[in-house]
């Protein structure tokens, strides 16, 4: 039984992106498309689930060198490379957490110009201490 086979165009509609994008991920090594006898890339399961890869690692901030050294299981300071996406991660998260806090107090605040309430005020007090 054959494994199924998809187009360049259809991997593309799929993850809703331009099929150059999959060309130039190709180009800087990461992916790597069968070809069929008239040359046009036919992507299979482990293709799309390295676009997939990808494309969700990139929605977290990480570049296409470290996602190129995130799919290669030889490369050297692979570790050290997730260890400092793991903290970026959390540090972002952390921001978002206080940004949403900040802007469910706004939501609820009753003062006209938030940045004069001194409950909403204490979500960047940690940003102002040295004003």
């Amino acid at each position: 039984m054959n494994s199924p086979e998809w187009t360049v165009g259809q991997v593309a509609e799929r993850f809703d992106l331009p099929t150059n994008v999959l060309r130039h991920w190709e180009t800087v090594g990461l992916l790597t498309p069968e070809r069929d006898s008239a040359d046009r890339r036919r992507y299979r399961r482990d293709d799309v689930v390295k676009v997939a890869v990808i494309q969700r690692s990139k929605a977290a901030g990480m570049s296409l060198d470290q996602i190129r050294t995130l799919m290669d299981s030889e490369a050297r300071g692979r570790h050290e490379l997730l260890e400092a996406h793991i903290a970026d991660l959390d540090r972002r998260m952390d921001e978002v957490r206080r940004s949403k806090e900040m802007a469910e107090h706004a939501f609820s605040c009753r003062e006209h110009d938030v940045t004069a309430c001194p409950g909403f005020r204490k979500h960047v007090e940690d940003l102002l201490t040295d004003f």
